[in-house]
């Protein structure tokens, strides 16, 4: 049996913001987990789990508390004091949330997207043109919008400009950071059959963050979850919508409409209640015991540890 190349190794990643010299925020707190050559990680949960923060800091936007990025078999934090730490920037790139904000209004298409193929000299300066409307035209938009400016286009025109701007340096992997949830609905999905083509013809690998579920299910090869800047469940995607073991994966799971109203109306809806705890100051033991209907006593002593349950599906639950 062949194995698998491991592209990223995220080992104990740690994210905390400091509010004051005795109080810090715990965005991210200690997750663990690898992501292959050539597949698309999705990496779900409730706003404020710390999905986006994880993945900004594996990209070295926010400085790791601590653990540790490995990022084709070398630590992210000591390419970045190297000569080569501009190679490091050009093999990952991110496409961001909001396509208003992620784009300079002040630029149009063009000094945009050649900003970072001048830094890396990916084409000569005299091929940049055609280089750039070739591109516009890979994620679906006219070679003649080269000349405009951000406002000049709709939401998920932008974000298809922001798209091209991350392919534009030939990057290996690509962090895509919640790429659809600002725009329509309509237009969710072209984005994401746009970003599965780009993955097949450009050989890319992508964590993808999000947290519409069923989205994630349609793009994913395996699903991380995230509650409270914790991993609670790893599977592959059929494994983990067929047999969530994890009670807060069984509840998001719950949350997703079926297109069958009989169905609908018949199936039992998991309710969590209470509200999220802040992450100032978590819940002792494992985090998610004080919305959990299947809480034992042992939960709020002790953390519980990953378990192996079956090929590739790992839990984070005294359950099992």
């Amino acid at each position: 049996m062949q194995t698998k190349e491991k592209v990223l190794e995220i080992k104990n990643l740690k994210k905390h913001f400091q509010i004051d010299r005795t109080t810090s925020v715990k965005a991210v707190d200690g997750i663990s987990f690898d992501i292959y050559k050539s597949e698309v990680f999705g990496l779900v949960g409730e706003s404020g789990c710390g999905k986006s923060t994880a993945g900004r800091s594996i990209i070295r936007l926010y400085e790791p508390t601590a653990g540790e990025v490995i990022f084709k078999g070398e630590n992210t934090k000591k390419q970045l004091n190297k000569k080569n730490h501009l190679k490091f920037k050009q093999k990952m790139q991110m496409i961001f949330q909001d396509p208003y904000a992620s784009l300079n209004p002040r630029m149009n298409v063009r000094e945009i997207i050649s900003a970072g193929l001048k830094v890396h000299n990916i084409v000569p300066k005299n091929e940049l043109n055609n280089y750039i409307m070739e591109l516009l035209e890979t994620v679906g938009l006219s070679a003649n919008h080269i000349n405009r400016y951000p406002h000049e286009f709709s939401g998920g025109q932008r974000q298809r400009i922001g798209i091209a701007r991350a392919i534009s340096v030939n990057p290996e992997f690509i962090i895509a950071d919640e790429p659809i949830s600002a725009l329509d609905v309509s237009i969710q999905a072209q984005v994401v059959n746009l970003m599965q083509d780009l993955q097949h013809t450009h050989d890319l690998t992508f964590l993808f963050i999000a947290h519409d579920l069923s989205m994630v299910k349609h793009i994913s090869d395996r699903i991380g979850v995230m509650y409270l800047g914790n991993m609670t469940e790893i599977a592959n995607t059929e494994e983990l919508y067929s047999n969530p073991l994890h009670p807060y994966t069984q509840a998001l799971l719950s949350a997703i409409p079926l297109p069958n109203p009989k169905q609908e109306r018949q199936r039992e809806r998991i309710i969590l209640k209470g509200d999220v705890p802040s992450p100032i100051s978590p819940p002792s033991g494992c985090p998610f015991r004080t919305r959990c209907w299947k809480a034992m006593d042992i939960c709020s002593e002790i953390s519980p540890d990953w378990q192996k349950v079956s090929n590739d599906h790992w839990v984070a639950c005294h359950l099992y």
